[in-house]
């Protein structure tokens, strides 16, 4: 079985693109990357819509003529709607890309199992062949 620390590179792209495991992953996160956490977090609760709304609707009274309230509410809006698109982006392929992460391990643990019992039941190679190019994993040899 793998111990996680090789690296399988895929035999379809010209630059052999290197597959990062899990454990490879760096736990430390960008002043931005948890901003983006924090914001995410927060706004994609029922509370967040209820407070926006709240301030949003008295605010024609605190501005004076319709046409201040009207570009100070769109601009408010269009900026704050820019950057919730960015952290929230931001946030989805940090998880879309763990998840790839764990996928890959499970992918490389699978093909290391299926090398192995391979040598009893010799059907097994096609499928991992047909794994290996799928999955983007190279041949490597196992810690076992």
């Amino acid at each position: 079985m793998s111990t996680g620390n090789e690296r399988a590179t895929s035999e379809n792209s010209p630059a052999k693109a290197e597959v990062i495991f899990p454990s490879e992953v760096s736990t430390k996160l960008s002043v931005f990357d948890r901003f983006a956490t924090y914001i995410s977090a927060r706004t994609s609760q029922a509370w967040f819509f209820v407070v926006v709304v709240v301030l949003w609707a008295p605010s024609f009274f605190l501005l004076g003529t319709i046409d201040t309230w009207q570009l100070i509410i769109n601009t408010v809006t269009t900026i704050v709607t820019f950057l919730l698109v960015a952290l929230l982006q931001n946030t989805q392929k940090r998880s879309d890309d763990a998840v790839q992460h764990k996928l890959n391990a499970v992918a490389d643990g699978l093909a290391d199992l299926m090398k192995q019992l391979s040598k009893e039941h010799p059907e097994l190679d096609k499928d991992l062949k047909e794994l290996r190019m799928a999955v983007g994993l190279e041949d490597h040899e196992s810690a076992s």
